[in-house]
């Protein structure tokens, strides 16, 4: 599913819930620091004879220059976003979608 699917899908579920307790919201992640990602990152960084630290670094410079984090996000920190929308706390947030994705896009 695309994420414009997905945030217009969780759109549609929030107004089939309206005026009830159930909020539904689209989570947007960005760069992800998973299992998956850091093996595609130490590869990187073994053909190009780099430190990992290096090659996450240029993966930066180069693809993602707008980000504010320059990391990849962490696996906890998305999760606490994901858990904290699904708390009493969230209750004014329904049908959005959150992105946590350090920055990377410009426009609000």
């Amino acid at each position: 599913m695309t994420k414009a699917a997905q945030i217009n899908f969780a759109r549609g579920l929030a107004e089939l819930t309206k005026g009830t307790k159930v909020t539904v919201n689209s989570l947007l992640p960005g760069p992800t620091a998973t299992e998956g990602l850091t093996d595609f990152i130490q590869g990187i960084a073994e053909q190009s004879g780099k430190s990992q630290d290096e090659a996450v670094a240029d993966y930066f410079r180069v693809r993602e220059p707008t980000s504010l984090h320059q990391r990849f996000l962490t696996v906890q920190e998305v999760a606490d976003v994901a858990v904290f929308l699904a708390s009493d706390k969230s209750s004014g947030i329904n049908g959005t979608a959150q992105r946590v994705e350090g920055g990377i896009i410009r426009s609000i």
